[in-house]
């Protein structure tokens, strides 16, 4: 006898990631109103997202050696509307690179940490709301509610820092600003992360804002920091 599950709430599935993890982050995201599911099994998560059509996967970057990239870049030839997050050890750039090259919308370093997992869940599946707000500079058009960038009426998609930056830059047109104006605004005061944080994301930006040919608008100012310009 088959059953079926009708879901109202968000549904976000755990893939193969470790139980204490699993088992935190379930008890805050049910306390938030979302549906967790944990999927131990690696061979059913395709099934499975088939099956119950969940809004996000969060993967465990560490198992099964590459299996959690693997089945990433699998779900992303068909699934493009779920929010794929990877859980990895450590914020070096080849992880980050790894991840994003994969398909995942965004990553989450380990050990879990309900405020920045909770923040992160809530930027991607937060309700859209009915009042459109956006930043303008030139070409490009920066929509907060559904957090993505246009570039001359293309839409572009953007991590949760991509947008974070982009929108701390949009917001500062022309003003040169500094690196540690940029970290505290957009990662943090806390953040003790890579020191070439900041020099990573400006570059992913800059291949998706430039990769049809448009003219530079993030400019580096050697010693100091960066700039949203005009050439």
């Amino acid at each position: 006898m088959s059953t079926t599950m009708t879901v109202l709430n968000p549904c976000i599935f755990f893939v193969q990631t470790e139980e204490g993890f699993a088992q935190k982050a379930s008890l805050d995201l049910t306390e938030a109103g979302y549906h967790p599911m944990i999927i131990p099994d690696l061979q059913e998560a395709s099934a499975e997202v088939e099956k119950f059509r969940p809004s996000m996967l969060v993967i465990d970057r560490t198992l099964a050696g590459d299996a959690g990239l693997t089945l990433c870049q699998q779900l992303r030839k068909t699934e493009t509307q779920i929010f794929i997050i990877m859980l990895i050890p450590k914020e070096t750039v080849e992880e980050r690179v790894a991840c994003l090259e994969s398909g995942a919308d965004d990553y989450l370093v380990k050990p879990y940490h309900p405020e920045a997992f909770l923040r992160l869940v809530r930027f991607y599946l937060q309700p859209t709301i009915t009042v459109k707000e956006q930043l303008r500079f030139r070409e490009l058009v920066l929509d907060l509610t559904t957090r993505r960038l246009f570039l001359n009426d293309k839409a572009i998609d953007l991590t949760m820092k991509e947008f974070e930056l982009l929108k701390y830059m949009m917001s500062h047109p022309r003003e040169v600003l500094t690196r540690d104006q940029i970290l505290e605004n957009v990662w943090g005061y806390d953040f003790q992360g890579e020191s070439n944080v900041i020099e990573v994301y400006i570059r992913y930006l800059r291949l998706k804002m430039e990769s049809e040919g448009q003219k530079r608008l993030i400019h580096t100012v050697r010693g100091v920091g960066y700039v949203l310009k005009e050439s």
